[in-house]
């Protein structure tokens, strides 16, 4: 059973929009697509947020970047996460969604730690450039304020130990008018390895006026309510938490409402599951690339069931939905949840990186303009990737 709180949380407010419950879907690449979005909505409350787009990828109208931004029929609030490191894009990029795609929400994102994105000064690297991110931040919100959409932002506690950003950032996005910022509590050395300090995310709550949202191990309900009671976060993102377990904005939502906990899902329920996040995916894609984007999350909805190996491996080469169906006929749906699975991380850990990957001469100012205060980066169009 998951712990709940006692009394009901508040709604998170973001500007102008309300959220029920005070959880946000974080954007994974290839996983939180329509389909998805759709299957955690019908769960529980929340703000679901697409899979990061690049703003000069829309400004240009790339095919991929376009491609990305599609919305289920039933997503009434459209929530969009951007990369850049261009002002200009970013300020464009953002009107973009707002006029032509009718979003209610805007995240930039500033935590990615992938090394191909933060050799290029974006992600996770782009706070050290104060200067810069200040720019970005004001252009964006400057292209949103006419339709009354906000615009909040994403980082880390900073490049490592030694280079913290966060308090600085948390300020900044304050002066340029963002409505909220949201801390995954490690740094970008750390990638997603470790303990997720919460502590700063505390930290960072006493350190500005605009709500918090707090990120970082919230594997169960119970942790996104110790989350907020220990820090005094407005809210959370949950990622990698909800990967095979979209019932977690469920439990989520009953915590947060201060209602009784539900008991855990036997394989059935589960299996159940499993099969309307196909049918989901094959009604945005088409049964066959729906079917093959499936595959990728059998093993998480089977993690610690005793499904045998065999099973596991037909159920990753799926390619039609009546296959599907009869493979899953095959597991035990009294099965009950295996609960030494709960409070486990799961998906992308890895191990911390002995060096952040940065442009030469990054760390040597924290401004990040040239003499005619254009950006010393150059916006990239075809990163595509979740932070």
């Amino acid at each position: 059973m998951t712990a709940t709180t006692t009394t009901a949380a508040p709604p998170l407010r973001l500007g102008s929009l309300e959220v029920a419950t005070p959880v946000v879907l974080a954007p994974m690449a290839g996983i939180t697509n329509a389909a998805f979005r759709r299957l955690c909505a019908e769960q529980g409350a929340g703000l679901y947020v697409c899979e990061m787009t690049t703003s000069r990828g829309l400004v240009e109208r790339d095919e991929t970047t376009l491609r990305m931004l599609f919305f289920d029929e039933r997503e009434t609030v459209r929530s969009v996460q951007l990369y850049g490191t261009d002002p200009v894009y970013v300020a464009r990029a953002t009107q973009i969604l707002c006029e032509e795609y009718g979003v209610a929400h805007v995240d930039l994102n500033f935590g990615c730690p992938v090394p191909k994105v933060t050799r290029k000064g974006g992600g996770g690297a782009l706070p050290w450039k104060r200067t810069l991110l200040g720019q970005i931040l004001r252009g964006a919100v400057a292209a949103a304020e006419p339709y009354g959409v906000p615009v909040t932002m994403k980082t880390r506690k900073g490049l490592d130990d030694d280079h913290l950003t966060y308090l600085d950032a948390g300020r900044i996005a304050e002066e340029s008018g963002c409505a909220a910022i949201a801390l995954h509590g490690r740094t970008v050395a750390q990638a997603y390895s470790g303990a997720a300090d919460w502590t700063a995310i505390g930290a960072l709550v006493d350190h500005v006026s605009i709500p918090v949202l707090g990120n970082g191990d919230i594997w169960e309900a119970a942790d996104a309510v110790r989350m907020v009671e220990q820090t005094g976060a407005a809210g959370v993102v949950v990622g990698r938490g909800c990967l095979g377990r979209p019932w977690l904005f469920r439990d989520l939502a009953d915590a947060f409402a201060g209602a009784p906990s539900r008991a855990l899902p036997t394989l059935g329920e589960v299996r159940a599951m499993m099969r309307r996040h196909a049918e989901l995916l094959c009604h945005h894609l088409g049964e066959e690339r729906g079917c093959k984007e499936f595959r990728k999350h059998v093993s998480w909805y089977l993690k610690g069931f005793a499904a045998g190996g065999e099973l596991r491996r037909a159920l990753a080469l799926v390619e039609r939905l009546d296959q599907l169906d009869a493979l899953l006929a095959q597991l035990d749906d009294d099965e009950p949840f295996p609960v030494a699975e709960l409070g486990t991380p799961r998906g992308r850990q890895g191990s911390p990186r002995s060096r952040v990957v940065l442009p030469e001469g990054w760390l040597d100012d924290t401004d990040g303009t040239r003499p005619d205060g254009g950006p010393v980066v150059r916006e990239d169009a075809g990163e595509a990737t979740g932070g």
